[in-house]
């Protein structure tokens, strides 16, 4: 169910919650478009399939969901000046290795592809950023320092929903963990005392009705 949530709450998937807002602003049928627009950023879990234009350059895809804004567009044609200076800025920024940010995205690293991604969806400084499974197949200097860019969006006031399937990514990144199980959320823990074990028992459906039950009191 992780990844039916996360295509409802970015408009992929049509969702049938009757109430479903954003910065008090009603999200219910909006496109991925609209919400992006609500200040949310969205990583999400096939940065190859959803997450990048593979033959685009590295700058183009820094901006991949912005080119309406006016700063990269001018009466409809692109602002390639403004482009380049930000995709510049990120590549430093995110530490993305690559010769030039014109290199096309698909010529990257998986960990390199995932950063600028992430780069992406950061600078539009979102109030609310979905990260679903962001280290996935990436290097391990890529984990931390991708982990460190989602802890630094918290600290600066961003609320982030980590969708993720490693446990210790979870566990090392949340303040409140929710846990789900054939499609419905099963456990909410408190980050700090959450016990490995028991979410692992949770999340194969171990003691889901228990807690379910101590959701709704």
């Amino acid at each position: 169910g992780q990844r039916e949530l996360v295509e409802a709450l970015t408009g992929i998937r049509k969702s049938t919650a009757t109430k479903f807002t954003i910065n008090d602003e009603n999200a219910i049928g909006a496109s991925p478009h609209k919400i992006h627009g609500m200040h949310v950023g969205h990583v999400p879990e096939d940065r190859e399939k959803d997450g990048l234009v593979a033959k685009y350059s590295i700058a183009n895809n820094m901006v991949l969901n912005r080119f309406d804004e006016p700063e990269f567009s001018r009466r409809g044609i692109r602002n390639m000046d403004a482009v380049n200076s930000l995709a510049t800025k990120l590549v430093k920024d995110f530490d993305v290795r690559t010769p030039s940010i014109k290199t096309p995205a698909n010529s990257l690293s998986g960990g390199n592809k995932q950063k600028v991604v992430i780069a992406r969806e950061l600078s539009a400084n979102p109030s609310l950023l979905i990260a679903s499974q962001p280290t996935r197949g990436v290097d391990v200097g890529s984990i931390e320092f991708i982990h460190s860019q989602i802890i630094s969006a918290r600290d600066n006031g961003a609320a982030v929903l980590l969708v993720s399937a490693e446990l210790d990514e979870v566990l090392g990144l949340s303040d409140r963990i929710l846990v789900m199980y054939d499609g419905q959320i099963v456990a909410e823990l408190e980050g700090a005392s959450a016990d490995r074990a028991e979410i692992g028992r949770l999340m194969a459906g171990g003691h889901a009705v228990m807690a379910e039950e101590s959701l709704h009191g």
